[in-house]
């Protein structure tokens, strides 16, 4: 008999995913709070009840946060802070919420206007000076490369006179 290939599990929806992950972040903070403001009785029923509903795997992640946060109100706050942060993204935002999100936008249209306008400005007010200061460290550059040139020259002759009295010098001495 030849063997089967397994079957594919059936595809999630999103809104199964997210449901999921809604209730994974619940039980993990109702274990979070539990373990630092109830006891430690109840955290344990919270994390049981929890792993009945997801799963092994999934229900040993909310104990085990509570071991590690008991004793710690800070590091409890803190896992229950981004619980309510990854919950708060995936709920879509409320009528409320994108009116008032219009709203400062529509405020700050005109403050945004303006300080692109004043960009503008200072952007042309200093486009003169930057001309002239490019300007001038080309002249500057300029006269630099004619007195390096001017100072080798110099050398340049320096030397060859030195190197003609050494020959001069060589000569007469073997005379």
């Amino acid at each position: 008999m030849v063997p089967q290939p397994a079957r594919m599990p059936r595809q999630d929806t999103f809104r199964t995913i997210a449901k999921r992950q809604v209730g994974r972040v619940r039980g993990a903070a109702t274990s979070v709070k539990d373990a630092v403001l109830g006891s430690a009785s109840e955290a344990a029923d919270s994390a049981g009840s929890a792993a009945d509903a997801l799963g092994d795997a999934v229900s040993d992640a909310p104990g085990a946060v509570a071991r590690k946060a008991q004793g710690s109100p800070i590091a409890a706050g803190l896992i229950a802070f981004g619980a309510g942060l990854l919950v708060s993204s995936l709920l879509p935002a409320s009528r409320v919420e994108q009116q008032a999100a219009e709203k400062i936008k529509d405020t700050a249209q005109p403050m945004v206007d303006g300080l692109t306008d004043t960009a503008k400005d200072m952007a042309e007010n200093l486009k003169e000076p930057a001309q002239q200061a490019m300007q001038e460290v080309k002249s500057t550059a300029t006269d630099a490369t004619a007195a390096v040139k001017d100072d080798a020259n110099a050398a340049a002759h320096d030397v060859s006179a030195q190197a003609q009295n050494a020959k001069d010098t060589v000569q007469q001495a073997a005379k």
